[in-house]
């Protein structure tokens, strides 16, 4: 019988507590495999973030150009707490993107915030073109 992803998700994220991320991501594949699930893999991860942050633990990856200071990591975790002030417990997952310029971008489940100077420079386009 397939599990709903509702009642897979917080099975998931208590497992996802307790096993080290390779080997929880090993358990996961191999249950996707098994029961011939392999598709819902995107829609699963998505579900799983957001079941997480609904619950105080809040992932990010934070996008930028080089590799985030501590300085810069504690500014992110700053900003991720003021959106998610419910917050417990914050994740950072760090992207490089060479392409950007400077700042960071940052990625949530259903939205992101981009700091990042193109998009600061894209923003002030938009206010001084629109009069």
């Amino acid at each position: 019988m397939k599990v709903p992803r509702s009642e897979l998700v917080p099975i998931l994220a208590k497992l996802s507590v307790k096993l080290p991320p390779k080997k929880f991501a090993g358990e996961v594949a191999s249950y996707l495999l098994a029961n011939n699930r392999t598709g819902e893999l995107d829609s699963l991860a998505r579900d799983l973030v957001s079941y997480r942050a609904e619950n105080g633990v809040v992932e990010v990856t934070a996008v930028s150009a080089h590799k985030l200071t501590s300085a810069a990591l504690k500014e992110v975790n700053q900003t991720v707490k003021q959106i998610y002030p419910e917050a417990n417990r914050v994740i950072v997952n760090h992207r490089i993107d060479e392409e950007q310029v400077g700042g960071v971008r940052l990625e949530f489940p259903e939205q992101q915030l981009d700091l990042t100077v193109r998009g600061k420079l894209n923003q002030f386009k938009q206010l001084t073109s629109g009069s």
